[in-house]
């Protein structure tokens, strides 16, 4: 299965015609399969839970914050040129209904739609429309698994086979593969071979085929923790673990400590739980019309893809990813810890595209990867994206959020293994011209007043100054005499010195800053040690006279 003609930096999962890492980035293919493993052997774990130590932090840690925030302002100006543009895109791809939404923060800003969701009776798409969303289900079934593992129920080491003893008659491919454990489920490097588009018709099997397949074998592609290779069977797997391990149905289990936590009450596993008056339904394009895709019911695949929602009720779920950034000193009330969430936005397995591009068509590389049911791409000016897409027969959906900028992009559509949305345009509306900021990071209290101590340091390298500011390692690396002759030089090039500017931060013990001078600029970068009073341990100054800026 796959979702045509997708940007490359959408294009996380593979599909049956392109199965290869190379084409993670050609095709979206977002595989939905519903799961019901409601196993009624299932026993509740008897181990004790692990209870996290206590930790204490610093009162003067400073969150990045949003400056002269325009975001929400320049958002709403986009939304008649998004609406044209979904409606031109679901033309020239025959899609019979789009639901679209914009988050910022925790708000849903931007809600619409365009055509129907039910042709036959001409009911049109609204943002409260419930679609399909396949693949998509995928993150919450990882969170649901770090759930219990942030309880002490399981760790991601475990070995698959300690929750589902027939994985450990599995035929590996070499002698020297280690077992395969929940950490390989969550980011797809099992072994197991890309199972699109066979996957979505395992969708209502009942949980014996489940269990069945793996007691009979399941061929490896790779040896365990080699290599990536999307594989719906895995998230499968992770849904029978869930069962087994919360002694409740998986579906249960994240319907009742998820979605519901985060008010999402009109999401659901079966599309006979979902109002006739809400339900999307599903459609090919072929022989130039558009033809009914029969609803798969809810089954033993359902923690890969099988969850049903709307733009409304999704946007609660894009809203609490993003509310893991920044790290901050609020309090946690979960469902499940801030970082928890982060980490399941941690990309394993990266891989270098050196030919790709940005949103204005500019060459720019990119870092890609998966992390837990989530892909990451970061591009090559620092702007780090956070997707996952899903697709079935009659359906096509995506989302990609931006943590740094605290916004999120959603949309949902009725025809087969379809993109529901012109992304790359979009994007370019949202960050092609650079009206929108992401977070800055504040300045640390002890960057500051290093920063003062190195521009007293620099101009008058005092004993008792260097004594309280200068780590050991300082004038080991470099003699002080050479270090003052190099400084003294700098400073002779440069004449008066004059304004001293703000301090970029890169982080709380690391920045840079510029001294303006009579003849050019001073550029200082200093790092700071770990110890409990941080002093400087590199400080690198250079020049620019004004003839070469």
């Amino acid at each position: 299965m796959y979702l045509e003609d997708l940007p490359p930096l959408l294009k996380i999962q593979t599909d049956a015609k392109t199965p290869t890492m190379e084409n993670l980035l050609n095709y979206l293919t977002a595989i939905a399969l519903a799961i019901f493993l409601c196993s009624c052997n299932a026993k509740p774990s008897t181990e004790t839970p692990v209870e996290s130590p206590s930790l204490t932090y610093s009162e003067s840690y400073k969150a990045p914050v949003f400056l002269n925030d325009v975001r929400k302002e320049e958002i709403l100006k986009m939304a008649p040129e998004i609406q044209q543009l979904m409606e031109a895109h679901a033309e020239n791809r025959h899609i019979p209904g789009i639901a679209y939404g914009i988050v910022v923060d925790n708000e849903l800003i931007l809600a619409s739609a365009t055509g129907s969701m039910n042709i036959e009776q001409e009911m049109p798409a609204t943002p409260s429309s419930s679609f399909r969303i396949a693949s998509m289900t995928k993150s919450f079934t990882a969170m649901a698994i770090l759930k219990l593992r942030d309880e002490g129920k399981l760790t991601l080491a475990d070995p698959v086979s300690k929750y589902i003893p027939e994985v450990a008659n599995l035929e590996y491919l070499t002698r020297d593969a280690p077992a395969i454990t929940i950490e390989n489920l969550l980011t797809m490097t099992a072994g197991f071979p890309e199972d699109n588009p066979w996957g979505d018709r395992q969708l209502d099997e009942p949980d014996q085929m489940l269990m069945d397949l793996v007691r009979e074998g399941v061929s490896f592609a790779n040896v365990p923790a080699y290599a990536f290779e999307y594989s719906n069977t895995g998230y499968a797997l992770l849904g029978h673990i869930i069962s087994q391990v919360a002694g409740l149905p998986f579906q249960d289990y994240i319907s009742q400590n998820i979605l519901l936590p985060l008010g999402m009450a009109h999401t659901y596993w079966e599309y006979d739980s979902v109002p006739a008056t809400q339900l999307a339904l599903g459609y090919r394009w072929e022989d130039e019309q558009w033809k009914l895709e029969p609803l798969l019911h809810d089954g033993s695949f359902g923690a890969m893809g099988g969850l049903i929602t709307s733009i409304e009720d999704f946007s609660k779920y894009v809203s609490y990813l993003l509310s893991a950034w920044p790290p901050r000193n609020e309090e946690d009330h979960g469902p499940v810890k801030r970082s928890s969430l982060r980490e399941m936005q941690t990309s394993q397995f990266s891989r270098l595209y050196p030919n790709e591009e940005d949103f204005n068509g500019d060459p720019c590389a990119v870092m890609a990867g998966y992390g837990y049911g989530l892909g990451i791409a970061e591009y090559c000016s620092g702007l780090r994206r956070v997707s996952h897409g899903g697709a079935l027969p009659g359906f096509g959906s995506n989302y990609v959020f931006f943590p740094e900028y605290g916004i999120g992009v959603m949309a949902f559509c009725n025809l087969t293994y379809t993109s529901p949305y012109p992304f790359r345009e979009i994007g370019k509306l949202l960050f092609g011209n650079e009206l929108i900021k992401p977070r800055q990071l504040p300045v640390s209290d002890i960057l500051l007043e290093r920063q003062a101590q190195v521009t007293q340091l620099i101009q008058h390298w005092e004993p008792d100054l260097e004594a309280e500011l200068l780590a050991e390692n300082f004038f080991l690396d470099k003699s002080r005499e050479k270090r003052m002759s190099d400084t003294q030089d700098i400073l002779q090039q440069a004449g008066p010195l004059g304004a001293i500017g703000d301090l970029e931060p890169e982080n709380q013990l690391r920045g840079r800053y510029e001294i303006q001078a009579e003849n050019g600029t001073i550029r200082i970068f200093f790092t700071l040690t770990p110890e409990s009073s941080p002093k400087v341990q590199q400080l690198n100054l250079s020049f620019q006279p004004k003839s070469e800026q």
